[in-house]
């Protein structure tokens, strides 16, 4: 049940746009996080929705780090049950308990010098969460059924998909673990509002199965890649990376089309356009933030409905064609070129 360590030795230097792939100001804006927080020892914390990869910045971190060629040990503390969680995370002594026949290192130990990954960190129980801070605090670790605690050196990243701020106002996470923790908090967007990676998150899906399919030449038509483009991926980038290995597997020829996607992704199965409520009532608001938002949105929709073209996009919101390219990039909604109508800017 525990998680095994993973060596990191690579033959060429980690690039880290090769494993947090995207055009979207928010990946960039990620990737020049990763690289920034990666040499130094502070503990990180990310957060994001599931399916968006907060094991791989955790890894990206680890191979941009003096770390690197250390264990990376990821523990998914959603996983293991809760009354076993303790013994594989600190260990314990033989006969500290019923079955413990033997001695045995816990994940922290075998992380030493290295990098541990602790997901669904909001899953820990209130007890070992004190037993975490400790180890975070003071370097040391305790086996269950110990008498004195080993000293050991290891980086610290944690992931969540909740609220933790909202779970220590509820009560359910400790605050002092929780500031400890988030020295450097990393939010990962979800991939709908950052939909222009979409195309080239599946073109790079599908270079994948082309790889292990020598011989085998795959696409996706514009229409199926329109349907990809307006769906809003609850699962995120995990879910759209399915998506391919199924529409690859179910393809009879070499062409995607959108006679083999699920019936919700031809509908678009993306709600329309929400209205954005506010009140000043309820104190100030960035009036340049919410009418970016907005813009955002309509562009999105008019894209959606355009098929991707942008130049039938800017009529429809009856604004010139260098003025829609203009707002496409300071709204972020990056129109990628597999859904580009072809002329330029």
């Amino acid at each position: 049940m525990a998680s095994q360590a993973k060596f990191a030795e690579p033959e060429a230097p980690f690039a880290v746009e090769r494993v947090l792939l995207g055009a979207h100001p928010a990946i960039v804006k990620l990737r020049a996080l990763v690289e920034r927080v990666a040499p130094t020892e502070v503990t990180v914390l990310i957060t994001g929705e599931s399916g968006t990869g907060k094991e791989v910045v955790a890894q990206a971190i680890h191979a941009l780090s003096p770390r690197s060629r250390q264990p990376f040990v990821p523990v998914n503390c959603a996983a293991i049950p809760h009354e076993l969680l303790e013994s594989e995370m600190f260990g314990h002594e033989r006969g500290a308990f019923t079955g413990a026949a033997a001695s045995r290192h816990g994940l922290l130990t075998t992380a030493d010098r290295g990098t541990i990954f602790l997901d669904e960190i909001g899953e820990m129980v209130n007890g070992l969460q004190a037993k975490l801070l400790r180890v975070l605090e003071d370097g040391v670790v305790r086996p269950v059924g110990a008498d004195r605690a080993t000293r050991i050196d290891v980086r610290v990243i944690a992931a969540s998909n909740v609220d933790l701020a909202e779970a220590v106002a509820k009560g359910a996470f400790r605050k002092d673990l929780f500031y400890r923790l988030q020295v450097v908090p990393i939010v990962i967007a979800p991939l709908r509002e950052r939909r222009s990676d979409i195309p080239l998150l599946t073109e790079h899906f599908l270079g994948r199965i082309r790889d292990r399919t020598p011989g085998r030449e795959i696409a996706i038509s514009r229409e199926a890649m329109v349907a990809l483009w307006s769906y809003d991926w609850p699962g995120n980038v995990r879910e759209l990376e399915n998506m391919v290995e199924r529409l690859a597997i179910l393809c009879e020829g070499s062409i995607i089309d959108t006679s083999i996607l699920p019936e919700y992704l031809v509908a678009g199965a993306r709600p329309a356009t929400a209205p954005i409520a506010v009140k000043l009532s309820d104190g100030p608001v960035n009036l340049n933030n919410l009418v970016r938002e907005l813009e955002g949105r309509l562009i999105n929709d008019a894209l959606k409905q355009t098929g991707g073209n942008k130049q039938a996009a800017s009529r429809l919101l009856g604004l010139k064609r260098t003025t829609f390219s203009a707002k496409l990039r300071r709204c972020g909604v990056i129109a990628p070129a597999a859904l580009d109508d072809g002329e330029e800017d």
